[in-house]
C-alpha cells in the first residue's frame, strides 16, 4: 500500500435492475463514467475534503418500497387500455415511479437514497396522434390530469404530477421520421423521436429517402442521446452548435399538437405576415397547453469533413468576451460550437490535465497567467470555402485581442466526451457530493456584471465551488453557465442553488436560458417577465386547457392550479 494513491469504492457495475438507482441513472444503464484520478484530487481542493469523506457511499440499489398504489380507478383504466391496448398501459410501482421523475441533480441523489415524490397513476404508450387525440378526449371528460415524457432528460420538474393522472410517453411509439423533403430542407417528425434516431435518419437521407444528400438537424444538446424533439421544441432546450444551427424556437416550422380545446396543426411556410403566429405560441409551452405530436423542422446539408476545430488562450476575461463579442458581430459567419471558460473552469481543466512545468513557466512568462488566462474554443461547419473564411477571421481577431493559438485539441475533445461527461455526476453524488449547472441569458452589456454578481456569492460560501463559461452565442449577446458543486445534503444544495439563481436574476439575468422552466423556477418566472406577459400566458392557459388538466401544478409558473383551487 506504500505510496499508492486512494481511490473511492466509485460504483462501476450497472444498477440493479427494479432499484431506485436503475431509475435514477443517466444514459445507458451500462454506461458508466468514473472520475480520473486527476478529477478526484481536483475535487478534493475544489471542496476542501480528504480521502477520509470517501469512506462511505450511498449505494442506491434498494428495491422500491412503499409505492402509494393508484388511485384511478378501473374503469378509466379499461378505457385507456381499450383505446391503444392493454399492453400499452403500466400499472406497475416500478414504471409509475420511472416515469414520475425526470434529471434533475435533487430528483436522481434524493432517489438513490430512497425518497420518493407524488407518483403517476398510470403510464400510457400511445401508438399513434389519433390515440393521444382519444386520450386528452377522454381525459379532459373525466378531469384526469396528463403529464408528457418524451426523453426523460428534464432537468426543472417538468413532468412532476403534483396531482394524479396519467403519463403519456411518446418516445416508445411515436419515435418516427416521417418525410424529409429535399426540395424545402424541411423534415417531418414525430414529437417522440430521439435525438440520435433523428440524426441517423437525416444523415443517411440518400439510402433512407432517396435524396441526393446527406442532412443534419444540427441540434446537439448534451442530452441528445437521451432527449426527443419534442421536448427540445417545448422546453426551448438549445443545441452546443446553436450559434451557427439556432435553436429549436428558430429551428421548427409547424407544429401539430392535440389540445383540450381541439387539434393546432400550423403551416410549415418559412415566414408569413398573417398575424401573430400561433406556432410561435406553442414554442416553449412545457406540455401545459397540450401534446405535441408531429413537427416539421429545418434541415441543413450535412458536411462533417468540413469541420473546423479551433482552440485560443486569452490572457484575461475581458479580453477573450471582447474577443467572442467581435467575432459574433463581424458579420463574416458564425462558427458552430464556440465555448468560452472563464479563468475558474480554465484552470479547472490545466489542474486535471496537467501541463509540464516547462510549458506553465512558459506561459506565464508571456502573461498568460495561472488564475487569470482564459480558454475559446469551437469548431466551424458549413461549405468549404465558408469554413476556411469564418476560422481565419477568427483567428485574426484572437490575435487582436493578443489571444495565443492552442489547436484544434481541445475542442476535439471535448466533442469526443461531449454526451457522456456529465455521467461523472451521478458516481460523485453516492459520496454526497452533488453536481448541477444553472443558465442564464446575457447581454454583451450586461455579462460581466451578471458573472462576477453570481461568483461573489458563490465563493463566499464554504464547502462548494462554481466555474462558468458562456457558449450559444448572439450578436446581441450569449448565455452564461454556471457549474457548481455542494457537498453535503440535498436541503444543503438547494440552498445554495436557489442563492445562485437568486444572484443570477438579481444581477438582471433570465431565470432560464435553455434548460426551461418547469416547476423549479416558477419562483423567478414572473418577476422576469411580468405580470402582464404572465396575464397573457395565463390566457392562452385557459383557452387550450379550460379545464387544467394538461401538466397542471404551477408548470411554466402559470399558476393555474391555485386559481382553480387544484
Amino acid at each position: 500500500m506504500s505510496g499508492k494513491k486512494f481511490t473511492p469504492d466509485w460504483t462501476n457495475t450497472p444498477p440493479v435492475p427494479g432499484s431506485y438507482r436503475s431509475i435514477a441513472k443517466e444514459g445507458r444503464q451500462d454506461q458508466i463514467l468514473l472520475p480520473t484520478q486527476e478529477y478526484f484530487e481536483q475535487l478534493k481542493r475544489d471542496l476542501n475534503l480528504d480521502d477520509s469523506y470517501f469512506t462511505h457511499k450511498q449505494d442506491g440499489n434498494q428495491p422500491l418500497l412503499n409505492v402509494p398504489a393508484t388511485n384511478l380507478g378501473e374503469q378509466l383504466i379499461d378505457e385507456l387500455r381499450a383505446i391503444v391496448g392493454v399492453e400499452n398501459v403500466q400499472c406497475d410501482d416500478y414504471s409509475r415511479v420511472k416515469y414520475s421523475y425526470g434529471k434533475l441533480a435533487e430528483e436522481i441523489v434524493s432517489l438513490k437514497r430512497g425518497a420518493l415524490h407524488e407518483i403517476t397513476g398510470a403510464v400510457v404508450h400511445p401508438r399513434d396522434k389519433f390515440e393521444v387525440q382519444k386520450i386528452v378526449d377522454l381525459c379532459n371528460h373525466t378531469g384526469i390530469p396528463i403529464y408528457v415524457y418524451g426523453g426523460g432528460s428534464s432537468v426543472n420538474m417538468g413532468f412532476r404530477p403534483v396531482r394524479e393522472g396519467i403519463t403519456l410517453v411518446l418516445s416508445t411509439h411515436m419515435n418516427k421520421v416521417l418525410e424529409v423533403n429535399e426540395l424545402n430542407h424541411t423534415c417531418r417528425v414525430q414529437a417522440g423521436c430521439m435525438g440520435p434516431q433523428l440524426e441517423e435518419a437525416l444523415n443517411n437521407a440518400p439510402e433512407r429517402f432517396n435524396t441526393v444528400h446527406r442532412f443534419t438537424n444540427g441540434h446537439f444538446p448534451q442530452s441528445f442521446e437521451i432527449s426527443s424533439v419534442g421536448g427540445w421544441v417545448l422546453t426551448l432546450g438549445s443545441g452546443q452548435a446553436s450559434t451557427y444551427y439556432g435553436e429549436p424556437y428558430n429551428l421548427v416550422l409547424s407544429m401539430e399538437m392535440v389540445t383540450p380545446a381541439g387539434i393546432i396543426n400550423t403551416h410549415d411556410f418559412p415566414s408569413t405576415a398573417t398575424g401573430p403566429r400561433v406556432v410561435d405560441m406553442l414554442k416553449g409551452s412545457e406540455g401545459v397547453f397540450g401534446v405535441l405530436v408531429e413537427l416539421t423542422i429545418k434541415i441543413f446539408r450535412f458536411m462533417p469533413e468540413n469541420r473546423k476545430y479551433f482552440g485560443y488562450m486569452f490572457r484575461d476575461w475581458q479580453s477573450a468576451v471582447n474577443a467572442a463579442r467581435e467575432v459574433c458581430q463581424g458579420q463574416f459567419g458564425l462558427p458552430a460550437v464556440f465555448r468560452l471558460s472563464d479563468a475558474y473552469e480554465t484552470e479547472h481543466g490545466f489542474q486535471m490535465y496537467p501541463q509540464p512545468p516547462i510549458v506553465e513557466k512558459l506561459l506565464d512568462m508571456v502573461g498568460y497567467k495561472s488564475g487569470k488566462r482564459c480558454v475559446l474554443m469551437g469548431t466551424v461547419e458549413g461549405e468549404r470555402d465558408f469554413t476556411k473564411l469564418v476560422q481565419r477571421k477568427i483567428a485574426r481577431i484572437a490575435r487582436q485581442h493578443g489571444a495565443l493559438s492552442i489547436g484544434g485539441g481541445f475542442a476535439k475533445k471535448w466533442e469526443r466526451d461531449r454526451y457522456e461527461s456529465f455521467l461523472i455526476s451521478e458516481v460523485i453524488s453516492d459520496f454526497d457530493i452533488i453536481l448541477d449547472t444553472i443558465e442564464t441569458s446575457v447581454k454583451w452589456d450586461n455579462v460581466h456584471h451578471i458573472h462576477d454578481a453570481v461568483l461573489a456569492y458563490a465563493h463566499s460560501v464554504p464547502g462548494t465551488f462554481c466555474i462558468s463559461h458562456m457558449s450559444h452565442f448572439y450578436p446581441q449577446g450569449s448565455n452564461l453557465y454556471f457549474i457548481f458543486g455542494v457537498k453535503g445534503s440535498v436541503e444543503d444544495y438547494v440552498r445554495y442553488r436557489t442563492a445562485l439563481i437568486d444572484a443570477m436574476v438579481n444581477a438582471g439575468g433570465s431565470p432560464s436560458h435553455h434548460h426551461g422552466v418547469g416547476r423549479l423556477m416558477h419562483p423567478w418566472i414572473e418577476r422576469f417577465l411580468g405580470k402582464n406577459e404572465m396575464d397573457v400566458l395565463r390566457a392562452l392557459k385557459r383557452h387550450f386547457d379550460p379545464n387544467n388538466i394538461m401538466n397542471p401544478g404551477n408548470q411554466l409558473g402559470l399558476g393555474v392550479a391555485d386559481e382553480h383551487g387544484q
